[in-house]
């Protein structure tokens, strides 16, 4: 029997365990069975909160395909959230992840994490590629309600350069003050309601286009988030990115 917490930011949702005492078997839990939503807990990715030497803790996430993945930027601050109802962190955090360690901090009942440093933009027919942590490609449309975002960002994730690897692919639009993101996520391999690491690129896109500006509103279908940046030359550091990060339910899985 193992004990987990579902959490979800801004709708991207996440079925969290306290993996300290390292009891979670990866070869007996079928992750991709959990996340099912029609017969599962139901869920974008799952994630192992467990003890790691001169850190608060050690992230490990696994998409909802199963399969361990790259930096998932609102789950960071999800098991940020969760830390703090463990009792391990007060107000502040600093954890390991896939792509190194993370700062976090919770305020006013909001979490801001600090994203890796971003050193290349590549631009790739017209549209641009980075890596936040996980790799994405950024696409800047018009009419972006009216986008098929599954059907665009599967062909796009499946292009011959992409494939093996998979991207996430996301689509943004300047609307009403914000930046409006919409993410079609490998391992999901369907749009979600919010992608941390995607809004994080696609901030940093909107940011090279519009003279360096540091801080970005987004909205997303399942919420709003905020990015603060700042550049260095042609690197971009002190990357973080806020929102809520907010505790649905717990319950136990019996193996």
């Amino acid at each position: 029997m193992v004990e987990f917490y579902k959490y979800q930011g801004t709708g991207n949702d996440f079925i969290i365990i306290d993996d300290r005492a390292g009891n979670f078997d990866i070869n007996t839990t079928k992750i991709a069975d959990l996340c099912d939503r029609k017969f599962g807990v139901g869920a974008d990715g799952l994630m192992l909160l467990q003890k790691a030497d001169d850190y608060d803790f050690r992230m490990v996430y696994y998409n909802a395909d199963g399969h361990e993945s790259t930096m998932c930027g609102n789950g960071g601050r999800c098991i940020v959230a969760f830390a703090k109802v463990l009792g391990i962190i007060k107000d502040e955090a600093f954890f390991i992840a896939v792509d190194g360690p993370h700062k976090a901090r919770i305020e006013d009942s909001q979490i801001a994490l600090e994203m890796i440093d971003v050193d290349t933009i590549t631009s790739f027919d017209k549209d641009f590629v980075l890596n936040t942590g996980s790799p994405h490609y950024v696409k800047f449309v018009e009419d972006l309600i009216l986008l098929d975002v599954a059907k665009e960002g599967k062909k796009i994730r499946n292009l011959s350069k992409f494939k093996s690897e998979g991207i996430n692919v996301n689509f943004a639009e300047f609307d009403d003050g914000r930046l409006v993101v919409r993410t079609y996520e490998r391992g999901v391999e369907d749009e979600t309601l919010s992608c941390g690491t995607g809004v994080t690129a696609a901030a940093i896109c909107f940011s090279a286009a519009n003279n360096q500006i540091q801080h970005i509103p987004i909205s997303t279908l399942g919420g709003r988030l905020q990015v603060v940046l700042n550049w260095h030359e042609e690197s971009v550091k002190n990357i973080w990115l806020k929102g809520p990060a907010t505790f649905v339910f717990k319950g136990q899985i019996i193996q």
